[in-house]
């Protein structure tokens, strides 16, 4: 593969190690948000991955962003460019039809590091490698907070670079040469958990997956398959990609069932009094 088809997420996707991490990514998605429940999710960038398709909310939105290699290869339009307030534009606001967004789904063009979205209006949010492919991580995540409801969850795929992959990557940067597509460094899961949590979010459940060793034909990478079962018990953390899932938890709220009326309860040893009776009464 050339430089280009390595960086580029259209090319890289239809390579055999991007189909292989798509594959395993979409499976893990579609089991994970079909049971996320509420009225609005989105998905920022990465429109090869269709991270929506299972779950059923009515207002499902594909967001993205020209300055995001993750919305490649889709770009603004000679003349459709971000407002002058920073906000996008949508469907209804002029989208060109041939924007990917799929059946049931509206599409938004917008700065991600500026969501045109109020505070806390949106149940969910998954970030497909998004993170990786913004100027500013700290800022895209406040923003993520932001919109989200409270009890909103947020979902969060990237590549490990604790793993395999991940030191392939870190000497290809060196040599010009990387082997995953990302405009920064990758992101350590551990460090992210450290991000989420102080933004208030509490980290429900995170999983690693891929532990094929990162080479670039489908004849290697189907030799190397009986790694997955033995990666997954043996050295969990060191898959090539995980996905991490969070609730944003509000300080001060707390959910309460219904409020139910306790009897009073007597003290051990007591008995209540007798009520005087008129007709044994002595005249």
């Amino acid at each position: 593969m050339t430089d280009r088809a390595i960086i580029d997420w259209p090319a890289w996707t239809d390579s055999p190690p991007g189909r292989y991490v798509l594959e395993w990514e979409q499976t893990q998605l579609d089991r994970v948000v079909s049971d996320v429940f509420g009225y609005h999710a989105l998905q920022l960038g990465l429109p090869q991955l269709d991270a929506l398709r299972e779950n059923r909310m009515p207002c499902r939105g594909l967001v993205l962003d020209a300055a995001s290699g993750a919305s490649a290869p889709y770009t603004f339009p000679r003349g459709l460019g971000r407002a002058g307030n920073g906000r996008g534009n949508s469907a209804a606001q002029g989208l060109p039809a041939g924007v990917p967004a799929p059946a049931g789904r509206s599409a938004v063009w917008c700065d991600l590091l500026d969501l045109p979205f109020e505070a806390q209006s949106v149940d969910l949010i998954v970030m497909p490698h998004t993170l990786e492919f913004t100027s500013d991580p700290h800022r895209l995540l406040r923003e993520a907070e932001r919109v989200l409801m409270p009890e909103g969850q947020l979902i969060i795929l990237g590549f490990n670079s604790l793993s395999l992959w991940g030191a392939r990557q870190s000497v290809g940067k060196m040599t010009g040469r990387p082997f995953v597509p990302a405009a920064v460094d990758l992101i350590a899961f551990t460090r992210l958990k450290d991000w989420i949590k102080l933004l208030g979010f509490d980290l429900e459940r995170g999983r690693f997956g891929c532990y094929r060793p990162p080479l670039g034909s489908e004849q290697w990478l189907s030799r190397y398959g009986f790694m997955e079962a033995a990666g997954d018990r043996w050295w969990p953390i060191f898959g090539a990609t995980y996905m991490i899932k969070a609730i944003k938890r509000v300080p001060g709220m707390r959910l309460v069932g219904p409020l139910k009326v306790k009897k009073p309860v007597l003290a051990a040893g007591l008995t209540p009094a007798a009520t005087p009776n008129t007709r044994n009464h002595t005249q």
